[in-house]
Protein backbone atom coordinates (compact mmCIF):
# COMPACT_ATOMS: atom_id res chain seq x y z
CA UNK A 1 0.00 0.00 0.00
CA UNK A 2 1.13 3.55 -0.55
CA UNK A 3 2.17 5.89 2.26
CA UNK A 4 -0.94 7.98 1.51
CA UNK A 5 -3.16 4.94 1.92
CA UNK A 6 -1.42 3.93 5.16
CA UNK A 7 -1.67 7.51 6.43
CA UNK A 8 -5.45 7.50 5.94
CA UNK A 9 -5.75 4.20 7.82
CA UNK A 10 -3.78 5.46 10.82
CA UNK A 11 -5.19 9.01 10.75
CA UNK A 12 -1.85 10.75 10.16
CA UNK A 13 -0.50 12.92 7.39
CA UNK A 14 1.39 11.23 4.56
CA UNK A 15 4.71 12.95 5.52
CA UNK A 16 4.35 11.90 9.18
CA UNK A 17 3.53 8.34 8.13
CA UNK A 18 6.46 8.24 5.72
CA UNK A 19 8.81 9.47 8.46
CA UNK A 20 7.56 6.87 10.93
CA UNK A 21 7.95 4.04 8.41
CA UNK A 22 11.50 5.24 7.64
CA UNK A 23 12.30 5.19 11.36
CA UNK A 24 10.94 1.62 11.58
CA UNK A 25 13.23 0.67 8.70
CA UNK A 26 16.24 2.35 10.33
CA UNK A 27 15.49 0.64 13.64
CA UNK A 28 15.48 -2.74 11.88
CA UNK A 29 11.81 -3.40 12.65
CA UNK A 30 10.89 -3.31 8.96
CA UNK A 31 13.65 -5.37 7.39
CA UNK A 32 12.58 -5.40 3.75
CA UNK A 33 9.90 -5.79 1.15
CA UNK A 34 9.45 -8.90 -0.97
CA UNK A 35 7.55 -10.23 -3.94
CA UNK A 36 5.82 -13.52 -3.16
CA UNK A 37 6.12 -15.92 -6.09
CA UNK A 38 4.34 -19.21 -6.78
CA UNK A 39 6.99 -21.97 -7.07
CA UNK A 40 4.63 -24.18 -9.09
CA UNK A 41 4.34 -21.52 -11.79
CA UNK A 42 8.14 -21.44 -11.91
CA UNK A 43 8.26 -25.17 -12.65
CA UNK A 44 8.88 -26.28 -9.06
CA UNK A 45 5.84 -28.47 -8.26
CA UNK A 46 7.42 -30.55 -5.47
CA UNK A 47 7.53 -28.96 -2.05
CA UNK A 48 8.80 -30.73 1.03
CA UNK A 49 9.76 -30.19 4.63
CA UNK A 50 13.10 -31.84 5.37
CA UNK A 51 14.01 -32.22 9.02
CA UNK A 52 17.69 -32.93 9.65
CA UNK A 53 19.45 -34.09 12.80
CA UNK A 54 22.91 -32.73 12.01
CA UNK A 55 25.90 -34.04 13.94
CA UNK A 56 27.13 -31.02 15.93
CA UNK A 57 30.62 -30.98 14.40
CA UNK A 58 29.05 -30.93 10.92
CA UNK A 59 26.83 -27.87 11.51
CA UNK A 60 29.16 -25.31 9.86
CA UNK A 61 29.59 -27.50 6.75
CA UNK A 62 25.84 -28.21 6.64
CA UNK A 63 25.12 -24.47 6.75
CA UNK A 64 27.63 -23.83 3.99
CA UNK A 65 26.83 -26.77 1.69
CA UNK A 66 23.14 -27.56 2.16
CA UNK A 67 21.37 -24.46 3.49
CA UNK A 68 22.78 -22.43 0.59
CA UNK A 69 21.40 -24.76 -2.12
CA UNK A 70 18.90 -23.22 -4.55
CA UNK A 71 16.12 -25.62 -3.52
CA UNK A 72 16.03 -24.25 0.05
CA UNK A 73 13.34 -21.62 0.54
CA UNK A 74 13.48 -21.52 4.34
CA UNK A 75 16.00 -22.92 6.80
CA UNK A 76 15.42 -22.78 10.53
CA UNK A 77 17.93 -23.98 13.13
CA UNK A 78 15.60 -25.35 15.82
CA UNK A 79 15.52 -27.08 19.19
CA UNK A 80 14.28 -30.62 19.70
CA UNK A 81 15.19 -33.94 18.13
CA UNK A 82 15.87 -32.38 14.74
CA UNK A 83 18.37 -29.54 14.43
CA UNK A 84 17.20 -28.06 11.13
CA UNK A 85 13.83 -27.57 9.50
CA UNK A 86 14.16 -26.93 5.77
CA UNK A 87 11.38 -26.03 3.34
CA UNK A 88 12.52 -27.00 -0.14
CA UNK A 89 11.09 -26.84 -3.66
CA UNK A 90 12.14 -29.13 -6.50
CA UNK A 91 11.39 -29.78 -10.16
CA UNK A 92 10.99 -33.52 -9.64
CA UNK A 93 11.10 -36.36 -7.16
CA UNK A 94 14.54 -37.24 -8.52
CA UNK A 95 15.78 -33.75 -7.61
CA UNK A 96 14.23 -34.06 -4.14
CA UNK A 97 15.90 -37.43 -3.66
CA UNK A 98 19.27 -35.95 -4.64
CA UNK A 99 18.72 -33.05 -2.24
CA UNK A 100 17.89 -35.41 0.64
CA UNK A 101 20.95 -37.52 -0.15
CA UNK A 102 23.12 -34.40 0.17
CA UNK A 103 21.51 -33.53 3.51
CA UNK A 104 22.01 -37.10 4.76
CA UNK A 105 25.77 -36.64 4.51
CA UNK A 106 25.47 -34.52 7.68
CA UNK A 107 22.95 -36.54 9.69
CA UNK A 108 19.58 -38.29 9.76
CA UNK A 109 16.69 -36.84 7.78
CA UNK A 110 12.91 -37.06 7.80
CA UNK A 111 11.10 -35.76 4.72
CA UNK A 112 7.43 -34.79 4.45
CA UNK A 113 5.77 -33.76 1.20
CA UNK A 114 3.58 -30.66 1.40
CA UNK A 115 0.04 -31.32 0.14
CA UNK A 116 -1.12 -27.74 0.63
CA UNK A 117 -0.34 -24.66 2.73
CA UNK A 118 -3.05 -22.80 4.56
CA UNK A 119 -0.97 -20.07 6.21
CA UNK A 120 2.15 -18.85 4.43
CA UNK A 121 3.78 -15.42 4.28
CA UNK A 122 1.04 -14.17 6.55
CA UNK A 123 1.48 -10.42 6.98
CA UNK A 124 1.55 -8.63 10.28
CA UNK A 125 -2.07 -7.70 10.94
CA UNK A 126 -3.34 -4.22 10.25
CA UNK A 127 -4.10 -3.71 13.94
CA UNK A 128 -0.50 -4.46 14.89
CA UNK A 129 0.88 -2.28 12.10
CA UNK A 130 -1.44 0.62 12.92
CA UNK A 131 -0.40 0.41 16.57
CA UNK A 132 3.29 0.60 15.67
CA UNK A 133 2.98 3.37 13.07
CA UNK A 134 0.74 5.58 15.21
CA UNK A 135 3.21 5.60 18.17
Amino acid sequence: MTFTELAKRVSLSAPATTERVRRLEQAGIVTGYVAVVDPQRLGLPIEAIVRVRVRSLDTPRFRERVVTLAQVRDADHVTGDDCWLLRVVCRSMVELEEFVEQAQRYGDTTTSLVFSSHARNRPVTRDVLEGIVSR
